[in-house]
């Protein structure tokens, strides 16, 4: 997440009028069952209903977004960390790291089935890239996107910041592939670069969009820093339909939220939100202090910043609180598979 005094920092915020296809209450009703735990789409015929989806031998129903182990979250981590031992530390945009970052996460997807496009683009005197997946079928005129900053800063090597989103998104993608998720919406999975400088990576991508293109996504979803290590669960309030499918998620499992305002301007939503496409997402807190009240509801310690290690080199993989990492990685997978409906294969 970039830093409070960052170059792009609180962008006018106005409210959203875009209206989703399907109603807030049918969402939330479709997430209570849930289980806990620029490229171009190639056109596909649109499905009009949600029935079943035959997977692995098994059957899924529309409401039933699989359980996703945090061990699998943790070991795309465990690479990530790998990864800026062996690169000086970090995987900070214009270092080796990144690229290696950005390498690893596209063999992962490109061996799972989807189709990968890197977008190169220049920030600061380096080449950066974006990593766009998408899971073939759907409606691709109905764009289901769910994202995430895949840079560190260069003072250490970005396990929670933003490591955790950016598993935490690659996790829910594979688990589509192995489950053979047959989704009435098209699925569009981002990891984008250079966030920390500003979102220049996301503010690219949607430049590059044409106003068609921007008016097929239905909803693009942003997930960063979603396993701090004192956490809070936080929810991005900028769309009505997207804050309750969240919040009814977590009240469905006794947590409780708060509408995020730490994050507010200072992430990969904002891009998309100011040219009119809604969002969402979940943040679980960087460098604002925990308050008692936070600490009675959620756990943790009071007095305490949510992630002391925000923006340092103490950001590794023993950064990380696994609940909230699993918890939220759940969560994404519960939006993804309500917004994008199911189809028999």
């Amino acid at each position: 997440m970039l830093e409070l005094n960052g170059p792009l920092n609180g962008p006018a915020r106005r409210s959203r009028a875009v209206a989703l296809l399907a109603t807030g209450a049918a969402l939330a009703a479709t997430l209570l069952g849930t289980a806990s735990g620029a490229a171009d789409a190639v056109p596909t015929t649109a499905k009009t209903t949600a029935t079943t989806a035959a997977a692995k031998g098994h059957v899924r129903t529309k409401a039933g977004a699989p359980a996703i182990p945090v061990a699998n979250v943790k070991a795309h981590l465990n690479q990530l960390q790998s990864i800026a031992r062996a690169n000086n530390g970090n995987r900070a945009h214009g270092r080796s790291g990144y690229k290696a970052s950005v390498d690893y996460v596209k063999g992962k997807l490109d061996a799972a089935g989807f189709t990968t496009t890197v977008q190169q683009f220049s920030a600061n005197g380096a080449t950066g890239y974006n990593l766009i997946a998408d899971w073939p079928g759907g409606d691709t005129d109905h764009v289901v996107f769910a994202g995430s900053h895949l840079d560190s800063v260069s003072a250490g090597p970005g396990i929670n910041d933003n490591g955790s989103g950016s598993a935490g998104v690659l996790e829910v993608a594979l688990a589509v592939a192995r489950e053979g998720y047959k989704p009435d919406k098209h699925l569009r999975f981002g990891w984008w670069g250079a966030e920390e400088l500003g979102m220049v990576g996301s503010q690219n991508y949607v430049d590059n969009l044409s106003s068609a293109d921007r008016s097929k996504i239905d909803a693009y979803l942003n997930f960063d820093m979603i396993g701090s290590p004192n956490p809070g669960y936080y929810v991005y309030g900028y769309d009505a339909n997207l804050q309750s499918l969240f919040e009814n998620w977590f009240a469905a499992k006794n947590i409780a939220t708060e509408v995020d305002h730490e994050g507010d301007g200072r992430s990969d939503h904002a891009p998309f939100q100011n040219v009119g496409i809604p969002v969402g997402g979940l943040f679980s807190g960087a460098d604002y202090i925990k308050t008692a009240e936070q600490a009675q509801k959620w756990g943790g310690t009071a007095g305490r910043a949510f992630d002391a290690c925000y923006h340092r080199s103490c950001d590794t993989y023993a950064n990380l609180n696994d609940t909230a990492l699993g918890t939220n990685t759940d969560a994404i997978a519960g939006a993804v598979w309500s917004l994008s409906g199911s189809a028999t294969s």
